[in-house]
């Protein structure tokens, strides 16, 4: 393809196995006008993914009840039946990314042998980290090691079926508070480390390479040309995209409920401002609006400007954590929860035979579908700023660095809330709900109103860098792989990004319909997912030859 069909895709510099074909991005799509308004669209991949969210809203707003059993259904359905398939394919993306590091594909370049990187270390990493873990760090980053430690603490109940009725992984430790911590710790670290980033790198790693390197769109369905070959932007291929827009928009739409809970929560608990759906709506209508001045500002003058304020606010407060809630103490901590994590892995991860099953499916198996939805979005976001890197830095940083902040951040922030309960009797944070937690923690510390206001504001500013990222990712999908389509139609999709958050969390049983969304669309993902582990080893080998 000549660069005037790459619709700002760059050619790659030097080397690189470019795949021959008559397909040219945007040769499917539909452009013109309404009004002063251009869009320029995947027919049909846009046409069936948009009416589709469009008639789910309006169903869901009609018949709330029915929606909301129907979603309690699946996600029971999803959880129950497949909690196995769910752990196995995510130990399958930890141990191909391992791979990918230590043979010698690992040297390959995306964009070409003599690409360079367009951001440096703190503006990639910064944007790569906010759109990956933001809303999920602040809300869990309290609530989830308490919780476990709360669960493993209090030891195990079996019902009168002999099924386990308690939330403890594994097989607790009733009592012992040192090892409950432990193990509440690395139960945390196992949902927020190694498997999810791996999920992200895969997905960002075929999009990299099947557009940087081989010339294709920058589209899901091009990950599987060495698969289908030509047929890949036929039928085939608008499944797969298909698939990839409700996996996003889902994905995004229960994080941004999160958001919107925690954020309102803490604005109750500063300043006494009233909790219910009135501020809810309020929140995310106000969000999404700001949401869509980023949109408007482009990816440098939005995403990356407000990630950057993001990282340097989360380090802030993530030090002041650190330094008044005990430096020697945490840091002991994080090393003694980094070897729990490791020495409780292989137990964590196994997907039979488990006794443990509302910690496996309630959380494990929701956790693997909700970054399997996310996956589109944040592997075709790193993807966007991810050129010019070898495979072998790139998988490092993508899985390992973040890994590594993700531990640190439970280990500051669940350590000390646990340091409160184990040593100062201190429960509020332990009996507050989920999205409270965080703010009861930090009012046994130094300056609570300032730290309780930066950590609204960066649920807020995580929350909007999330649905920018997002409405660009499906933008980009569902105008065939373009990265210049029309402002107007990311805006379509902000927009509806918050609609769908919206219905799910007032009208249709809240966060359990979100997460139910979720699972539903992160299975069939799975499977995607897995076929990409092929594709990107097939690629990068004829990448290598050439070598």
């Amino acid at each position: 393809m000549t660069d005037d069909t790459n619709q700002g895709i760059p050619e790659p510099e030097g080397q690189s196995d470019i795949i021959e074909t008559d397909y040219e991005i945007g040769q499917d799509n539909i452009d013109g006008n309404v009004g002063p308004f251009g869009f320029d669209i995947h027919n049909p991949v846009f046409l069936i993914s948009g009416l589709t969210i469009v008639a789910f809203v309006f169903y869901t707003l009609a018949l709330p009840e029915q929606a909301s059993g129907v979603f309690s259904w699946l996600f029971d359905a999803v959880t129950k039946g497949f909690d196995w398939f769910f752990l196995g394919a995510a130990n399958i993306f930890v141990l191909f990314c391992l791979l990918l590091i230590v043979t010698p594909v690992g040297s390959v370049r995306l964009g070409g042998a003599d690409a360079t990187p367009e951001y440096n270390y703190i503006g990639w990493f910064a944007m790569l980290f906010a759109a990956g873990m933001g809303i999920g760090l602040m809300f869990y980053g309290v609530s989830e090691p308490l919780s476990h430690y709360a669960s493993s603490f209090g030891g195990v109940s079996v019902g009168e079926d002999g099924v386990r009725t308690d939330w403890a992984p594994l097989g607790a430790a009733e009592g012992d508070e040192v090892e409950a911590a432990r193990l509440g710790m690395a139960a945390t670290i196992f949902h927020w480390g190694l498997h999810p980033w791996a999920i992200y790198a895969v997905v960002a790693l075929a999009l990299a390479l099947f557009s940087y390197n081989k010339g294709l769109p920058l589209t899901i369905r091009s990950a599987f040309y060495p698969i289908l070959g030509e047929r890949v932007w036929g039928w085939w291929g608008h499944i797969i995209d298909t698939l990839a827009v409700f996996a996003t928009l889902f994905g995004l739409a229960t994080s941004l409920g999160f958001g919107a809970t925690q954020a309102n929560a803490g604005l109750n608990e500063l300043f006494g401002i009233p909790v219910g759906p009135t501020m809810e709506v309020l929140l995310i209508s106000s969000i999404t609006a700001i949401a869509l001045i980023s949109v408007l500002r482009g990816l440098d003058g939005g995403v990356k400007i407000l990630s950057e304020i993001n990282m340097g606010l989360a380090f802030a407060l993530l030090l002041f954590v650190l330094v008044v809630g005990g430096f020697v103490a945490i840091m002991t901590g994080f090393f003694d929860y980094l070897l729990a994590y490791f020495q409780y892995l292989p137990a964590l991860a196994n997907p039979i035979g488990r006794e443990d099953v509302n910690f496996m499916q309630g959380w494990t198996s929701f956790y693997w579908a909700w970054w399997i939805s996310w996956s589109p979005f944040v592997g075709m976001f790193i993807a966007r700023v991810s050129r010019g890197r070898s495979v072998r830095e790139f998988v490092i940083c993508v899985l390992l660095i973040p890994s590594l902040v993700c531990v640190l951040w439970m280990s500051v922030f669940g350590g000390v809330a646990i340091d409160q309960v184990v040593h100062a009797g201190y429960t509020a944070a332990v009996d507050a709900p989920l999205e409270l937690k965080l703010f009861k923690m930090l009012d046994e510390l130094p300056l609570t109103g300032i730290t309780s206001l930066i950590g609204i504001v960066l649920v807020i500013v995580f929350f909007v860098t999330s649905s920018d990222s997002g409405s660009l990712v499906i933008d980009t999908i569902t105008a065939g792989g373009k990265v210049d389509a029309p402002v107007p139609q990311r805006v379509f999709w902000c927009v509806f990004e918050g609609a769908v958050a919206l219905v799910l969390l007032l009208s249709a049983g809240g966060l359990a319909s979100l997460q139910s969304m979720v699972i539903s669309t992160g299975l069939p993902f799975t499977i995607v997912l897995l076929m990409m582990c092929w594709t990107i080893w097939s690629g990068l080998q004829a990448e290598r030859k050439l070598g």
